[in-house]
C-alpha cells in the first residue's frame, strides 16, 4: 500500500528523479511565456530581426558589421530615445508634445547667441538654454493645463513660434557652436565616438527609474489612467502634466545641443517635426498607449533602435530617396500589428 501511494506521488510514468510539470522543456516554455508577456518583448524581436536581415542578407553586410557602422546607428538612435523618454512621459499621462524638435532646432542657436554676441561663459550659457527648454515646457503646461487648450493645438503652436523665431533670428543660415565650448563640453556632448549612446543611456535610465521607482512615476501612470480618480485619490494632476511638458523640453534642449556639437554646425533645418514624430513612433511602436495609462522608457529606447536600424538599413542598401519612407512607413506599421496582436496574447494570458 505504502508503495502504491509512493508511485502515486511521483506520478505513474514519470521517470525516475523527475517530477511532473517539471523539466528543462517546462522551465523554457515558462521562461518563453514570461517573456512573450513583457511590453518590450515585440520590439526586442524587431530590432533582433532586422540585425539579422541587415547583417547576414544584405548584399552590404561587410559595411553593417563594422564599428563605424555601429557608431552612426547610436547618432540616428540617440535623438530619438532622448525625445522619446519625455513623449513616454507625457503620452502616460494623456497629453502629446509636438515642440520638441524645435526646442531642440533652437536650443544651439539660443548658445551660441548668448555666448558669441553676449559674451556669456560656456557653462553658464548651457544653463540658459536647458532653462529656457523648461520655460517652454511650463509654457506648454500652463496652456495646456490652466488656460485648457488641448495639448495638441498648444504644442502645434509652440512648435511654429519657435521655428519662425529661429528663421527670423538666424535669418535661416547655418552656424557653429561657440568656440569657448570646444573641448569637455563639446566632447561629452557629442564629439567622442560614443558620447551619444552614453548620454542616451544615462537618460533613459534616470527617466525609467524616475517612472517604474519614483511616486513620480506612479501618479504619472495614474493620471493617465483616470485623472479625475486620480485627482480625487490626492494627485496633484496638474502639477503632474506641468512637470513632464517641463521634462519634454528639456530634453528637446539637450538633444539639440547634443546634434550640433556632434555635427559641429547648427543647421536650421535640424530637428523640427521629423525629430517629434520619430520619437513619438518609437514609444508606441515601444508599447506606450495612445490614449495614456501606460507606456515603458525601454521599450522607447528600443523602439528607437528598431528606427535606426530601419534608417541605417535603408541607406546602406541604395534604397532610393523617393520610396525609403514608403517601405519606413510600412515596417512601422507591422510593427505596431505585431505589437497589438502580442499585447492580445498578454491579457489573454492574464484573463
Amino acid at each position: 500500500m505504502s508503495e502504491t501511494v509512493k508511485r502515486a506521488d511521483v506520478g505513474v510514468g514519470a521517470p525516475l528523479g523527475q517530477v511532473p510539470g517539471k523539466g528543462p522543456w517546462t522551465d523554457l516554455t515558462r521562461l518563453g511565456r514570461t517573456f512573450a508577456q513583457q511590453r518590450e518583448a515585440t520590439v526586442f524581436v524587431v530590432a533582433v530581426l532586422l540585425v539579422i536581415y541587415f547583417g547576414f542578407i544584405s548584399s552590404r553586410s561587410s559595411i553593417f558589421f563594422t564599428q563605424a557602422d555601429f557608431v552612426n546607428i547610436t547618432q540616428i538612435m540617440a535623438p530619438i530615445a532622448i525625445i522619446a523618454c519625455g513623449e513616454v512621459l507625457l503620452l502616460i499621462c494623456g497629453e502629446i508634445d509636438l515642440s520638441p524638435g524645435f526646442v531642440f532646432l533652437f536650443a544651439p542657436f539660443l548658445l551660441h547667441y548668448v555666448v558669441d554676441f553676449y559674451g556669456v561663459p560656456a557653462v553658464p550659457a548651457l544653463l540658459i538654454v536647458l532653462l529656457f527648454g523648461l520655460v517652454v515646457g511650463a509654457l506648454n503646461g500652463f496652456f495646456t493645463v490652466t488656460v485648457g487648450v488641448p495639448s495638441f493645438i498648444t504644442t502645434f503652436a509652440t512648435a511654429f513660434i519657435l521655428y519662425g523665431l529661429t528663421l527670423y533670428t538666424s535669418h535661416a543660415e547655418p552656424s557653429v557652436p561657440p568656440a569657448n565650448t570646444h573641448g569637455w563640453i563639446e566632447s561629452w556632448f557629442g564629439q567622442l565616438a560614443w558620447s551619444e549612446l552614453i548620454m542616451t543611456v544615462i537618460i533613459v535610465a534616470i527617466v525609467h527609474v524616475l517612472l517604474t521607482r519614483t511616486r513620480w512615476g506612479l501618479h504619472t501612470i495614474a493620471t493617465g489612467g483616470n485623472q479625475l480618480g486620480a485627482s480625487e485619490a490626492g494627485v496633484n494632476v496638474a502639477r503632474i502634466k506641468y512637470g513632464n511638458f517641463m521634462i519634454t523640453s528639456l530634453l528637446g534642449a539637450v538633444t539639440g545641443l547634443m546634434v550640433a556639437f556632434q555635427l559641429n554646425t547648427i543647421d536650421p533645418s535640424a530637428g523640427g517635426f521629423q525629430a517629434m514624430f520619430y520619437a513619438v513612433t518609437a514609444a508606441v511602436i515601444g508599447g506606450t498607449a495612445m490614449l495614456g495609462g501606460s507606456g515603458t522608457i525601454l521599450g522607447a529606447f528600443l523602439g528607437s533602435i528598431v528606427l535606426a536600424l530601419l534608417l541605417d538599413g535603408f541607406n546602406l542598401n541604395g534604397i532610393s530617396a523617393n520610396i525609403i519612407n514608403l517601405i519606413f512607413g510600412a515596417a512601422v506599421l507591422l510593427a505596431m500589428v505585431v505589437n497589438v496582436q502580442l499585447a492580445r496574447v498578454r491579457a489573454a494570458g492574464r484573463a
